[in-house]
């Protein structure tokens, strides 16, 4: 926590500069290049922001020659509060049915990667999968992150469609596929969607949801 101490000794001081947000990814809401945000706000009318992505998506096949659709999406956290936000995100290992009865199944992975602004317009968002994919498609996945006061931090989430008898989704019809984190109390849950999952927490309390934005796509 940043302790900021008031003198009152009577004097007159001039107020100090408005402070200035250090992001690795700055506040993108308007700018058409996300899915969801979520404002909350502290006791002291402080803000903690989270922005969803759109999906970008394609066919992957392991080193064992099974196919699977994968869907990237990234997400910013932005801590304007004065207290130094923990983050800890944990995806299970065995993989969900997307509706019961479906036969259809997704595995949710996190990079270790640092996702920034500048490689938005790239190819899976900048990300080159092969490797982490055939080294951790069969591992439970986890993520922690520290993002100071008036600073933010951006990461990935790799969706692994299972194939089925059905067959996998298409890229077009993976333009559906909507997902991204939202808070209940200190708890982080993940929606992709129609399906929300439990999958970690905050250090911060008392965090009050002000505004919500979709893309109403």
């Amino acid at each position: 926590m940043v302790v900021f101490h008031t003198s009152c000794g009577g004097q007159n001081k001039p107020d100090p500069p408005k402070e200035k947000i250090k992001s690795e990814i700055k506040d993108v809401s308007t700018s058409g290049l996300i899915d969801t945000k979520y404002e909350y706000t502290d006791s002291g009318g402080k803000n903690l922001i989270i922005q969803n992505s759109f999906p970008k998506g394609e066919g992957y096949t392991d080193p064992n020659g099974k196919e699977y659709f994968k869907t990237i999406f990234w997400t910013q956290i932005i801590n304007e509060t004065f207290d130094t936000l923990k983050v800890t995100i944990d995806f299970p290992l065995d993989s969900f049915e997307i509706q019961s009865s479906s036969g259809a199944y997704r595995k949710l992975l996190l990079p270790p990667n640092t996702m920034t602004i500048d490689k938005n317009p790239l190819f899976d968002y900048g990300l080159n999968l092969k490797s982490f994919l055939d080294n951790n498609r069969n591992k439970p996945s986890s993520l922690k992150r520290t993002i100071n006061p008036k600073e933010s931090s951006g990461f990935y989430v790799v969706s692994l469609f299972i194939k089925s008898k059905s067959g996998w989704p298409t890229a077009k019809s993976a333009g559906g596929t909507r997902a991204g984190f939202s808070l209940k109390g200190q708890n982080l849950f993940y929606r992709i969607n129609d399906n929300e999952i439990h999958c970690g927490r905050i250090n911060l309390k008392n965090l009050i949801l002000k505004n919500q934005r979709t893309s109403g796509i």
